[in-house]
């Protein structure tokens, strides 16, 4: 399984997590809103557990294939939704560890490489119950990532499918996930720049590069 580099390793315990979060910043007035949700959980001693009710801590994985077009979803069998692979701790605390190894067994991918931040998203959201298990929040923690998309996937029993999405594509397919395409947006918004950046202009000359723009305007 892929390493963890200097910046996702650095979030290995419940404090470090608390740290990060609270010098979290975004430009997503919602995405504000969770952080000291999520550090208020964090003073729960078996947040990290699945059983912790009436919520706990998750991993994720936004992922994007080389050339940064596409990201990969799975078709969520118990959900029927389009997601980020992702899933629980399971008591470690070492949040971008979990993302990493859900992703690798949610997918197969076996060279999946972080991307040049610490934490990329974070999202509270509800889950229905199912067998007797009660509705409950997951308190997520997304991490960007980077694949091949050459590389075999493997579907397993936890999904109906993986595929590689355009990400112009992302509202269609996911229902317009607000979360999903909050991730798009920053993904877009950060490639744009970097682009700016290697030209040297400032991002405003593009009127276009907007943030709520991003996902229309990209070019697949």
């Amino acid at each position: 399984m892929t390493s963890l580099p200097e910046d996702q390793s650095r979030i290995n315990s419940r404090q470090s997590l608390i740290y990060h979060l609270q010098h979290y910043t975004t430009s997503f007035a919602e995405e504000a809103a969770f952080a000291p949700l999520f550090i208020e959980l964090l003073t729960h001693a078996h947040c990290y557990r699945r059983d912790h009710l009436p919520g706990h801590i998750t991993g994720s994985a936004w992922i994007v294939d080389e050339q940064k077009k596409c990201c990969l979803l799975t078709h969520h069998a118990k959900l029927d939704r389009w997601l980020q692979p992702g899933g629980h701790a399971d008591g470690d605390e070492h949040v971008a560890r979990v993302a990493l190894r859900e992703a690798v067994e949610e997918t197969g991918l076996q060279n999946i490489m972080f991307g040049d931040n610490g934490i990329f998203d974070i999202d509270v959201h509800s889950i229905p119950e199912r067998n007797g298990f009660p509705q409950h929040l997951h308190y997520d923690v997304r991490f960007a990532m980077r694949a091949r998309m050459t590389d075999k996937l493997i579907v397993t029993v936890e999904s109906h499918a993986l595929e590689w999405i355009p990400l112009d594509m992302l509202e269609r397919i996911t229902n317009q996930n607000d979360s999903i395409l909050r991730m798009a947006k920053k993904h877009l918004a950060a490639e744009l720049l970097r682009h700016d950046q290697h030209q040297g202009k400032r991002q405003h000359h593009h009127p276009k590069l907007v943030l709520t723009d991003c996902i229309n305007v990209y070019i697949a």
